[in-house]
């Protein structure tokens, strides 16, 4: 390891946020980084363990070999650092800005963690600032053609490594920009859309041809060696209670999408925060992005509902390290609304019972009522604790159920009931030449979930071509 007791000598430091008060007036990058000598001590805390956790199958999903390099971070080998880390990892400007960091909850440190999603960041940053990230093309071509259907994570992570293996790899999506959800699904505050840009014109220099505004159609199979779909989970949980056709009842991943979008393009948002009362339903990553580009919007007032109790503030017996800790997490977003409204905009155990419409068919009110859990383990309403709240935009980020039937239908896939391709487990073919990957495969899950995924189901796919 680079230096012994670093761990003990200093202290760990995050790339900070900007202050409320000035990030909230743009959609620009959340954090600034820390300096150069900053970053390396903080490499310097790995431990270099016997057994490093971090790479397991309890931490990094693409099992990076996260020690080493750190160790030549904080020697000062930045460019060799740089090289150890993408070999395992294909977009760490993607995972060091959106993974929960699930390596750094499994560190040995626990909770003191080694700060190493801001460490790779700094890595791939430095990397492009230098000049060391370069179109790496393949010195020799097959002839086996390969369409990957959607531009998400797991379709990214498939083409760029069916690329590497020399196929000729087509990307399509219906979507004007690629990215998927890293374009429009994450706000760009979150995830600058300039960075995704950046990746993409790197995987076309590097021979990734990209069909955007074009849809998927069943003769991919007869047209390509092989098809892999790649489109997400985006069906999306409905609320299912009266009034819920009324205007201004929107699906989070629509509103997300139409904020960033009118961002990149100069215009107004077609769902617009600025002047509402606004309730977000679902308390995950979604919830709270909804609930950070609503400050941004000029929103009146920001309330989250989430279903479920809060989680305990540490970990509780049933959840030793390694495992995630099930423990409440504050984020960016309940940050600032925090700063604004002087209150966690969080309300736990609650849901929403109906939607009220004024005259013109468009929300005015919702109605909630507070819950707790049976003793067969449902959320029951307690009675008496109704309550009417003002809503003029309603955010339904209440999770996704699977992959869209559309796609499914086109390809006659049979979906299980939760809403996934029924494949044989630990593979992802679908049929003779047809494979899936990432959240279509297993369901909503994590981007570095998605991105190993893509990347496993990509070395599947050059075993069929290949004949292995």
């Amino acid at each position: 390891m680079g230096k012994a007791t670093g761990f003990m000598e200093y202290a760990r430091r995050e790339n900070p946020f900007r202050p409320e008060d000035a990030r909230l007036k743009d959609f620009d990058d959340l954090h600034v980084r820390l300096s150069d000598d900053a970053r390396k001590e903080q490499a310097s805390r790995c431990m270099n363990c016997g057994v490093p956790y971090c790479q397991s199958d309890y931490g990094c999903p693409l099992h990076n070999l996260i020690p080493e390099w750190n160790d030549l971070l904080c020697s000062g080998q930045v460019e060799e650092a740089l090289m150890r880390l993408i070999k395992t990892a294909p977009f760490p400007e993607f995972t060091g800005r959106v993974c929960p960091g699930l390596c750094e909850k499994a560190c040995m440190m626990a909770d003191n963690a080694t700060t190493n999603r801001d460490n790779e960041l700094y890595l791939i940053e430095e990397g492009f600032r230098n000049g060391w990230i370069k179109p790496r093309i393949p010195v020799k071509r097959t002839d086996r053609t390969i369409a990957v259907v959607g531009s998400g994570p797991s379709g990214l992570a498939t083409a760029d490594m069916l690329n590497r293996f020399g196929h000729r790899v087509t990307v399509i999506d219906r979507a004007d920009r690629p990215g998927g959800l890293l374009m429009y699904g994450i706000p760009n505050m979150k995830l600058p859309k300039g960075i995704v840009s950046r990746r993409i014109g790197l995987m076309k220099a590097e021979g990734v041809e990209f069909c955007m505004n074009t849809e998927a159609h069943a003769d991919l199979l007869k047209e390509f060696d092989a098809v892999v779909l790649c489109g997400g989970a985006r069906r999306a949980r409905r609320l299912n209670v009266p009034g819920e056709e009324s205007e201004g009842v929107v699906l989070a991943v629509d509103y997300l999408t139409e904020a960033t979008r009118a961002l990149l393009d100069g215009h107004p948002a077609t769902f617009s925060a600025k002047g509402k009362d606004v309730i977000v339903v679902g308390g995950g990553d979604t919830g709270n992005d909804c609930v950070g580009t609503c400050l941004r919007q000029g929103c009146r007032s920001v309330t989250q509902l989430e279903l479920m109790p809060a989680a305990p503030a540490e970990r509780t017996r049933d959840n030793p390290w390694p495992e995630w800790p099930r423990t409440l997490r504050t984020d960016y977003g309940q940050i600032e609304a925090i700063a604004v409204q002087g209150a966690d905009p969080r309300q736990f155990e609650t849901t929403v019972q109906r939607i009220i419409p004024d005259e013109s068919g468009r929300i005015s009110e919702i109605e909630v009522v507070s819950v707790s859990r049976s003793a067969d383990g449902r959320m029951l309403p307690v009675d008496g604790t109704q309550r009417r709240l003002s809503c003029q935009l309603l955010l339904i980020a209440a999770g996704f159920v699977g992959c869209e039937q559309e796609t499914a239908d086109l390809f006659n896939v049979n979906l299980n009931r939760r809403g996934v391709p029924d494949i044989y487990v630990g593979t992802h073919r679908i049929a003779p030449g047809l494979f899936t990957a990432g959240d279509m495969r297993s369901g909503q899950s994590l981007v570095v979930r998605a991105i190993a995924d893509g990347r496993a189901a990509a070395i599947e796919v050059n075993q069929h071509l290949m004949g292995c």
